[in-house]
């Protein structure tokens, strides 16, 4: 069978899976801003676009107006016809780059093509309602000898002498033009956006190292503590971001100190008070061996200190319960009453041994706590009143209640105890007889007040008219109220 060694903790541990707070903010920031751009990069894509398209049909147009200039009307009647003569002149705008070509087709008053290229497909649209040009003119996307084309049709009418008519003249230029100036916008764009994501990169990924200098600064003062360092952070400069998460982590080593010395304590306790009664059983175990005393007294005496040593293991780890409840701080309603009527049921055998005029008198009692707590809180109260009460004496047990608060008052008809005594009793292993107790009950009962937020306290009960006479002592908890409800004596 081998060990295996437990797995280091250390500055690397827990970091799989986990983003870190740089590229965080980089992929919360970069990513939206990205997605923007793009945005923004199509749609000034579409703007330069449509400004082009612009830029060349208003071309495309003044071609086909100086087309329309040269046209005349000849004939009379019925007999009238288009005449065109060619002007080079009005494609000379195009000529200038061989990148695109351009055609052009001039259609008479009766639908024949009087000049240009006869293959041009016919006009078949509208004419815009209402256009950004003081022209009867319409521009369309269409396709000829294979290739796209952008085409400019200009209705234009023509007087003659004799007679008049509309003519038809249509310009289509090829795109390569366009495209190469769609592509040069888009590259740009594209540049330009590029180094703005990256400006902006470099400023986050600055802004960030600069921010998370002090994280890290303190991470790296807490990692060159000794494991037994829980004293507080000290960090005046911090940001004021960093303050929440400073003072949540000091009240954490706060509670960590707190619970390593009760467990030091506890230990240092347990390996004292555990020694004595195991010293004892063990002389007692050796007289019995030699033969000392007589076999049934030995044995009366070595179950009389297990009895002890065993009330003590069990109080003692009461008592760690009880401050490992408080670290869980699970709290639930709970009432007080039904479980002191329980636990005085579960000891009705010890109050009838010793004779005790026992009276309850309680009222519905909801309070914050945990059930476990609430039982040995009653338990160690009704246990110490019955053990210290007169034989034949009374043994009272109240809870009244006002607006905020109940009160347990356990009134026994005992000897009471001193001043002296009263100054230390609460504190473990102070019992007032050593012999019958271990001097925990009542430090788990200040332990379990203290943990519901109520208090403890034990006062000499006098007799009326008989000054200096103690008539008992009377044990009074009081524990905040969650609810009040309707009084129910018994």
């Amino acid at each position: 069978m081998s060990l295996e060694a437990p797995p280091r903790i250390g500055r690397g541990a827990g970091r799989v899976g986990a983003l870190s707070l740089r590229r965080y903010l980089l992929a919360g920031i970069l990513l939206p801003v990205a997605v923007f751009l793009m945005v923004n990069t199509v749609l000034l894509y579409r703007s330069a676009l449509d400004a082009a398209d612009t830029a060349y049909d208003r071309t495309l147009l003044a071609s086909a107006k100086t087309l329309a200039e040269l046209l005349e009307a000849t004939g009379t009647g019925d007999a009238v016809r288009l005449k065109a003569t060619v002007a080079y002149s009005a494609l000379e705008a195009f000529e200038a780059d061989n990148r695109s070509r351009i055609f052009y087709k001039v259609t008479g008053f009766q639908g024949e093509t009087v000049l240009g290229f006869e293959d041009l497909p016919a006009w078949r649209g509208k004419l815009p309602e209402q256009g950004i040009y003081a022209a009867l003119v319409d521009f369309y996307d269409d396709r000829y000898q294979g290739d796209e084309v952008r085409v400019a049709v200009l209705l234009q009418p023509v007087v003659g002498p004799e007679g008049f008519g509309m003519a038809r003249i249509q310009v289509a230029e090829t795109l390569e033009l366009r495209q190469t100036l769609a592509r040069e916008i888009l590259v740009d764009t594209l540049w330009h956006q590029a180094v703005l994501i990256a400006v902006i990169a470099l400023v986050v990924i600055v802004v960030v190292q600069r921010a998370t200098r002090p994280v890290r600064a303190l991470s790296a003062r807490l990692t060159a503590r000794p494991e037994s360092d829980l004293t507080p952070i000290e960090a005046p400069d911090a940001p004021r971001e960093l303050r929440p998460l400073i003072d949540a982590t000091n009240q954490l080593m706060l509670r960590l100190q707190h619970l390593l010395e009760h467990q030091k304590r506890f230990v240092r306790d347990a390996s004292h008070q555990l020694r004595t009664p195991l010293a004892v059983l063990k002389i007692q175990v050796q007289s019995a061996l030699r033969g000392d005393i007589a076999p049934r007294e030995a044995l009366l005496e070595i179950n009389e200190t297990v009895d002890r040593a065993t009330l003590l293991a069990n109080q003692m780890l009461a008592l760690a319960k009880v401050e490992q409840l408080r670290q869980q701080a699970d709290l639930q309603p709970a009432d007080l009453t039904a479980t002191l009527r329980a636990v005085a049921l579960d000891l009705a055998p010890l109050i009838a041994e010793k004779e005790l005029e026992f009276d309850i008198e309680t009222v519905p009692a909801m309070v914050n706590a945990h059930e476990w707590m609430l039982g040995e809180l009653c338990r160690n109260l009704l246990h110490n009143a019955i053990k210290n009460s007169d034989t034949g004496g009374a043994l009272t047990v109240r809870i009244v209640t006002d607006t905020r608060y109940l009160a347990l008052t356990i009134s026994d008809s005992g000897p009471g105890i001193s001043t002296e005594l009263a100054t230390r009793l609460f504190q473990p292993f102070s019992a007032g007889n050593v012999r019958h107790g271990s001097g925990l009950g009542l430090a788990i009962c200040r332990e379990i007040t203290a943990a519901l937020g109520g208090s403890i306290s034990l006062e000499n009960r006098m007799h009326p008219g008989q000054a200096g006479r103690v008539a008992g002592l009377d044990a009074t908890v009081r524990l905040p109220l969650i609810a009040v409800k309707d009084e129910n004596s018994a």
